[in-house]
């Protein structure tokens, strides 16, 4: 493999461990980041499938390589779903962010009552 293939792998780890750890944060606006770094980490994942990525996608290259436009056209969708979500996500933000000025998701109330019903069980 190639350098400029390998920082692009190491670049595709480093966006999905961040957008993960970002994902399971407590606040709305680091999950909404974690969102859209997972969407950056999958399209260059989808564009990593194909060696020949440089290339035009129907024309061809000098030897007559082809790229495959399945990788492409997948990124593209992926992207339009990644701004769906993220625009999902960012309008529950703001509306959490309406009620009580704080975009950090509370605690459950029924997760609570049934932690305190298992507290017994486990004391003994």
């Amino acid at each position: 493999m190639s350098a400029p293939g390998l920082l692009l792998v190491v670049a595709v780890a480093v966006l999905y461990s961040g957008g993960f750890y970002l994902l399971l944060q407590r606040s709305l606006m680091r999950v909404v980041l974690g969102i859209v770094m997972l969407g950056h980490a999958a399209n260059l994942s989808l564009m990593l499938t194909d060696e020949a990525i440089t290339l035009p996608p129907l024309l061809g290259g000098p030897q007559g390589e082809i790229s495959d436009p399945l990788p492409q056209a997948m990124a593209l969708t992926a992207i339009v779903i990644t701004f769906g979500v993220t625009t999902f996500l960012l309008a529950l933000a703001y509306r959490v962010w309406l009620g009580d000025n704080n975009d950090e998701v509370p605690d459950d109330l029924e997760d609570r009552r049934i932690g305190r019903l298992r507290e017994p069980e486990d004391s003994s």
